[in-house]
């Protein structure tokens, strides 16, 4: 029989309170029970971190990582970063050699796909905190954008370029996907699991798709 150990991760405790967010990685993890999972599985632990802005021990996910190298079951999460946001902690966990370790909403994704993933989330938030300050530079010493034409033209010029540099680097993985068949909405929902921006920080839609396409195959 298949055996999972279960880990959810909250921000605040009132989010863990009041589920918010918990409920998406619950219907996540059903959903990949219920469609991807061996037959006949059984769940044998669940655990849940609840981690403030200012704390980022997670000791229930070292207790569930204990329990699944003990038992050979495995890890089952909901999405990456819910297990970290950092590649050299993903990176570590993928060299735990006794550590089977699942996302649910990437069901077929190996080791080293997932290590892959944690890099290119990564860098697209590298790059967001990049084009955010280099938006705002023209706002130093004035305060304000509005009544200085330059300032709005240079600051529009800047959106410009870094979305062109966003749609440059994300488009290796939207051409296969859509030389393959996937429809833009397809498209849109793959990028928004691997939980990739778009170039205003935001979620992906066939239209933020279709533009980051036009930037760069015209």
């Amino acid at each position: 029989m298949k055996q999972f150990v279960v880990y959810t991760r909250v921000s605040t405790r009132r989010q863990g309170d009041s589920g918010l967010g918990l409920a998406a990685q619950k219907r996540d993890i059903d959903l990949y029970l219920q469609t991807y999972a061996e037959i006949p599985w059984e769940i044998i632990g669940e655990f849940q971190d609840i981690e403030s802005g200012a704390n980022g021990e997670r000791p229930e996910l070292w207790e569930a990582i204990k329990l699944a190298e003990k038992t050979g079951a495995v890890l089952l999460v909901s999405k990456l970063d819910r297990v970290s946001r950092k590649v050299s902690f993903i990176a570590n966990l993928m060299d735990r050699k006794k550590l089977n370790f699942t996302v649910a909403s990437m069901p077929s994704a190996d080791k080293f796909q997932l290590h892959i993933y944690a890099a290119l989330a990564e860098q697209e938030r590298e790059f967001i905190s990049l084009r955010t300050k280099q938006a705002l530079a023209p706002m130093k010493g004035t305060g304000k954008l509005g009544g200085n034409r330059g300032n709005i033209d240079k600051a529009n010029a800047a959106a410009r370029a870094l979305a062109d540099t966003h749609a440059a680097k994300v488009i290796d993985i939207i051409r296969p996907m859509k030389e393959a068949g996937q429809t833009l909405q397809q498209i849109a929902d793959a990028l928004n699991k691997l939980g990739l921006p778009t170039s205003r920080n935001g979620r992906w839609y066939p239209t933020t798709v279709k533009n980051a396409l036009a930037r760069v195959l015209g």
